[in-house]
């Protein structure tokens, strides 16, 4: 199997590692299945391709995140703390709205019209691997990747609000009434996850091209890669994400016709084996 296909799924997977674990820290605090990321993402890229343009990617690298981690602060606030115990169908739905809405609000300021963001000079090089020539900023997509997975390792196990988090995870009664803000807490999560959803808006920007509509295929594959890996589970979540990638880009090249259908066709075989998902995390 040439190095390339393994190199590209890491790639994508990489891309699933900083989309998903996003979805899996709301879903684990608020038991909110928040259709409205794959907007945050797609809100992202576009304020990561203003800025950018204006400045330059490096600055849309922090600017994009922070103002999606200001926006799941709001969207905690006025929405999925409200959400939090409605029927599973009515949260879909306000969410689904929500990303409707969002694809909206790109239309009316940015236009129809795909965009594209331009590759870094700092990255804008090949590098040899294994005989094969691949982009070094495909390259630093899985560095970010990987440190990302890294980072929210360490901070959920090793930091104080980590700690807050874990438990309101599994307990959000009994860690209220041990003094712990957990609406804070939430507020925090929520607001990481949605700047995490921007950030994969800003990386995924320079390959992946930028339309309203660039939201839906990033986000299935983001709630197929949180299903297979246990909802709520970080650790299943990264696993997932990198079988997925590696599985989309493989089956690209050697089972186009079935490509498309992959993902659910593992997901639906992983969920048989075990319905809690790879993570075996509580439902």
């Amino acid at each position: 199997m040439p190095t390339i296909h393994l190199f590209n799924g890491l790639v994508y997977g990489s891309l699933l590692i900083i989309m998903s674990s996003g979805l899996a820290l709301i879903y684990g605090l608020r038991r909110v299945v928040n259709f409205a990321h794959g907007g945050l993402y797609m809100l992202g890229a576009y304020i990561g391709f203003t800025v950018a343009t204006h400045s330059n990617f490096w600055v849309a690298l922090v600017a994009a995140p922070a103002a999606m981690a200001l926006l799941g602060v709001l969207l905690d606030r006025y929405g999925l703390r409200l959400l939090q115990d409605r029927e599973p169908l009515s949260v879909m739905l306000v969410t689904f709205g929500l990303l409707l809405i969002l694809e909206d609000l790109v239309v009316f300021i940015w236009g129809k019209a795909n965009h594209s963001l331009f590759t870094p000079d700092l990255l804008n090089f090949t590098v040899d691997l294994l005989g094969d020539q691949v982009p070094a900023y495909r390259i630093g997509v899985i560095v970010v990747g990987l440190s990302v997975a890294l980072g929210l390792t360490l901070w959920l196990r090793f930091s104080r609000i980590g700690l807050f988090v874990r438990a309101a995870s599994t307990d959000p009664v009994t860690t209220s009434m041990q003094g712990v803000n957990t609406d804070a807490v939430s507020a925090a999560v929520v607001g990481l996850g949605s700047a995490l959803a921007g950030l994969a808006g800003v990386v995924a920007a320079p390959f992946l091209s930028l339309s309203p509509h660039m939201s839906s295929d990033v986000l299935i594959d983001s709630f197929v890669v949180v299903v297979i890996g246990g909802l709520g589970s970080l650790a299943g979540a990264f696993v997932a994400a990198l079988l997925l990638g590696m599985m989309q880009a493989i089956g690209a090249v050697y089972m186009p016709q079935l490509s498309v259908l992959l993902p659910f066709i593992f997901m639906i075989a992983i969920l048989i084996w075990k319905p809690s998902g790879l993570a075996g995390s509580r439902t």
